[in-house]
């Protein structure tokens, strides 16, 4: 791994367009929708008086799979997203021109054999009016890479969650089709389609994104505690343990920790697997 290269790399701020019909479709793909009498989730998926969710900031202006590139020697295919966190500094518009500014952060070495964490960075603005919007990191574990160097600011590990009972649960069912629908919103890794390449994965059929889950683990906090108004979810940030299948149910488990404060796990219930852990958020009410 090229750590030099990937230290002073420059990727263009991206700029991307989007449209009612994008927000929607995105919504669709975390199953927003499926009761057409539940006029709580009708915001989301309907032009009249359309929302969107802070977990778009996770999609948008995404600078490509630049680490399949040979020149910076990153082992691509052994790649995994370990976690994902967002900081809301504004409310997404429902349609609009956004601008991603990226780089990479840092990269943790944790030693010969042993893969490595590249931490990047990416924050959100307004293409016309320039108001900041939001930061957003990603996390990926290179797994076979290590002991080729760092460089940058460690991020913090996350806490292990509370051992007691958590003060909420919240159970959303996934469909058979979930990944085929949220695959349109921009993620088009034939991982989440293809039965024949979900198989050379390891997996026994096409798995959900990570991103689908953490945007259905945002469902739920909007839901439980911020009166489905996105503007009242201001960060939150999940570790990625394991992956969904499409279908499965996600039961959110949430550990209340003071006022506008959660800790919180999903687990896919049918195979009682943690899914997403370590995770947290901030909110008001």
């Amino acid at each position: 791994m090229d750590i030099e290269r990937i230290r002073t790399m420059s990727i263009e701020p991206i700029v991307q367009t989007y449209t009612f019909r994008d927000t929607i479709l995105y919504a669709l793909g975390l199953g927003y929708g499926a009761d057409p009498l539940d006029t709580s989730e009708l915001p989301f998926v309907y032009e009249g008086d359309l929302k969107c969710l802070p977990s778009y900031a996770n999609v948008l202006c995404h600078p490509g799979f630049w680490a399949q590139k040979p020149e910076f020697g990153i082992d691509w295919v052994k790649i995994l997203h370990a976690e994902q966190d967002f900081h809301m500094h504004g409310t997404l518009p429902p349609q609009g021109s956004i601008r991603g500014e990226y780089k990479v952060a840092g990269i943790e070495d944790k030693g010969p054999e042993r893969g490595a964490l590249l931490h990047q960075l990416k924050e959100l603005y307004d293409a016309e009016s320039n108001e900041h919007l939001a930061t957003v990191r990603s996390t990926l574990f290179l797994r076979g890479n290590g002991g080729e160097g760092s460089f940058g600011d460690a991020m913090p590990a996350a806490d292990k969650l509370p051992e007691r009972e958590p003060d909420k649960v919240v159970e959303i069912p996934t469909l058979p089709r979930q990944a085929l629908i949220y695959r349109l919103s921009g993620d088009y890794n034939p991982l989440h389609a293809d039965p024949a390449v979900a198989r050379k994965a390891g997996f026994e059929m096409p798995i959900l994104h990570g991103l689908c889950t953490n945007g259905i683990a945002t469902r739920a906090i909007l839901k439980t505690y911020c009166g489905d108004e996105p503007a009242n979810l201001t960060s939150m940030f999940v570790r990625f343990s394991r992956p969904v299948m499409p279908g499965e149910t996600i039961r959110c488990e949430f550990f209340e920790e003071g006022a506008g404060s959660l800790r919180f796990r999903a687990i896919a219930k049918e195979r009682d697997t943690v899914v997403l852990d370590r995770c947290s958020a901030r909110y008001s009410d």
